[in-house]
């Protein structure tokens, strides 16, 4: 009877086990496996996705290939995917917010995925969760086969691996997941790749193949040495790159909006490497193609049309994500170079997004404010002035307006009191940025005090609002994700 329980338990083990799906080399996770997944495996990567989300389908391939990429390395790190739409008690179990949400099982525990999102950055970064910071090196056989496995790499040159300056290199090794290190201390490695002691080389398949770091070796020297050198000189922006660019170490992008089909990378681009290259540790030059659909909502963020290409924009990723244009449309290496010069020495100014004032903007009761007559309108001290920084596509903003209508009806003979709005994607103010729709703030006559509205948008709320001359208390603030849309980020541009 014994034996036969016994046998019952394994078939049934056996069963459970074939019930585990792969696809295209990845496990397919539900509710009734996902205990068995993390159990039977001490590495596991999830991937909670929805069908529908578009950063998952980009992610979809390069995941694909990592985990086949592992599986042909016989590597103990397993990859797998939950539908999260499917199966909601996981995703409220481990908290997915968002879409792709990854996270990594190392024993059972997991930890938040911050690499990239292509195949070479997904191994590399699980591979640094998984073994030392960096792999030691001990022949040329052994850097060769490491360079061979990895697409990017950084190898560190050390006659002595306990000297600090290996020690510091190590601890930036253990620093930075989404790159891959190596160490090495043999002779015939050091002159197989014609390196100096406590030398630092960054290996890669494009641009000049290697750099060699020539800093003072420290963490944060070496973090920007790796973000900038491995990165093409002329950045590509794509679903794979956009990480990369936004999260690296250099906050400066010079844009280049291009249509490849027409060739403008031969004509206008290429001819630029050589001053990409003189301005890399300052500025991020990056090409946007105008043919890829999904980087239209990019060129409604600079106000332009694809029409306009080639053209350039600069911005400053900064917390008021700063726009130049240049006053030319000449795309030549000298012009160029000058617009960049001028931008490190601060003696450019701002580019803002502006509509033109519509002839009939003071005619309704609701008054229309653009860049050029906000500042005439909004700090006009005879007045005070509420205004609703909306978009044209933001839903709240749109249950909001019939009820800033009546409200502006309401105030319509006050001659104290002017209620406007401005359209947010299209005008652009040097002082005020708006981070939400809809964002409403109150100018006060007299002196100018700029206070946020922060009641419930009902017109008893506003009415009192105004009647206190915004001297009221807030009410208590909701959650962004219920009450406020937000603003186009960088990083989903």
């Amino acid at each position: 009877m014994k034996f036969l329980i016994c046998a019952l338990l394994v078939a049934a083990s056996y069963v459970a086990a074939s019930e585990i799906k792969l696809e295209e080399g990845v496990i397919v996770a539900t509710v009734d496996n996902f205990k068995q997944v993390i159990a039977d495996n001490e590495f596991v990567l999830v991937e909670f996705y929805a069908p529908w989300c578009g950063h998952c389908k980009a992610l979809a391939p390069e995941y694909a290939k990592a985990a086949q990429q592992l599986a042909e390395k016989e590597s103990p790190i397993k990859l797998a995917k939950v539908d999260a739409t499917v199966e909601g008690e996981l995703a409220e179990q481990y908290q997915v917010r968002g879409y792709p949400t990854l996270k990594f099982f190392r024993s059972g525990s997991p930890v938040e995925y911050n690499g990239g999102r292509q195949a070479a950055d997904i191994i590399s970064w699980v591979t640094k969760k998984t073994g030392p910071p960096a792999k030691d090196l001990t022949s040329v056989d052994d850097a060769e086969q490491f360079l061979k496995d990895n697409e990017i790499a950084i190898i560190g040159f050390f006659k002595d691996v306990e000297s600090e300056e290996a020690k510091v290199f190590t601890k930036a090794a253990n620093a930075l997941d989404s790159f891959v290190f190596g160490i090495s201390s043999n002779a015939d490695v050091i002159a197989k790749y014609e390196a100096k002691d406590n030398g630092v080389i960054l290996f890669k398949p494009f641009d000049e193949k290697k750099s060699v770091f020539d800093g003072e070796l420290n963490e944060e020297n070496l973090k920007k040495f790796a973000q900038v050198q491995s990165l093409p000189l002329i950045v590509d922006f794509n679903h794979e790159s956009a990480a990369k660019i936004f999260g690296g170490s250099i906050k400066s992008h010079l844009l280049f909006f291009v249509s490849k089909e027409a060739g403008h990378i031969e004509a206008h681009v290429d001819p630029l490497k050589e001053i990409a290259k003189k301005y890399r540790e300052d500025i991020l030059f990056v090409t946007i193609s105008s043919d890829e659909e999904d980087h239209t909502r990019i060129f409604e963020f600079f106000g332009m049309n694809k029409e306009e290409v080639p053209t350039i924009r600069l911005i400053k990723l900064e917390e008021d994500m700063a726009k130049y244009k240049p006053e030319s449309s000449d795309l030549s290496a000298e012009t160029i170079e000058a617009f960049l010069k001028k931008f490190l020495d601060g003696k450019l100014k701002q580019h803002l997004l502006s509509q033109e004032l519509p002839e009939d903007w003071d005619k309704q009761p609701v008054k229309v404010l653009v860049s050029s007559n906000f500042e005439d309108v909004a700090l006009d001290k005879s007045k005070s002035v509420l205004v609703e920084f909306y978009a044209p596509w933001c839903g709240h903003c749109k249950q909001l307006a019939p009820i800033y209508d009546q409200l502006a009806e309401k105030y319509k003979d006050n001659a104290d009191i002017v209620i406007a709005k401005m359209d947010s994607t299209a005008n652009e103010l040097e002082n005020i940025k708006i981070s939400s729709f809809p964002t409403i703030k109150y100018f006060r006559k007299d002196d100018n005090k700029v206070i946020d509205f922060n009641l419930d948008r009902t017109l008893e709320d506003f009415s009192k609002f105004l009647d206190a001359n915004g001297e009221v208390a807030d009410a208590e603030p909701a959650e962004e994700s219920e009450e406020e849309e937000a603003a186009p980020k960088k990083d989903e541009l």
